[in-house]
């Protein structure tokens, strides 16, 4: 079975990928983790998507750790929508590459 791919967003700009491997391998097995960052900056945009290994896992990331205070941060664990999905977006619209 495949993994599921988790959002998490309201990361603490100084959030690294080691730390939410480590945060979230507390509901299971960290397939991947891409910390997303500026191009320009290369500093943190304060979201992720993480992999995890079963959607079991993933459900239980998402009970465990939605709303978790992380450094200060309450920070947003939710299943990831493919691109198209997400609020404002129209059919026929393209993204820029």
């Amino acid at each position: 079975m495949p993994g599921t791919s988790l959002f998490v967003g309201n990361l603490p700009y100084s959030t690294t990928e080691a730390d939410l491997r480590e945060l979230l391998a507390r509901a299971g097995t960290v397939s991947a983790v891409r910390l997303v960052t500026d191009l320009d900056t290369n500093r943190s945009r304060g979201y992720a998507f993480v992999e995890m290994a079963t959607a079991d896992e993933a459900a239980r990331a998402i009970k465990d750790l939605n709303g978790f205070n992380l450094n200060g941060r309450s920070i947003v664990v939710n299943e990831a929508r493919s691109r198209g999905e997400g609020p404002g977006e129209r059919p026929g619209k393209t993204r820029r590459k």
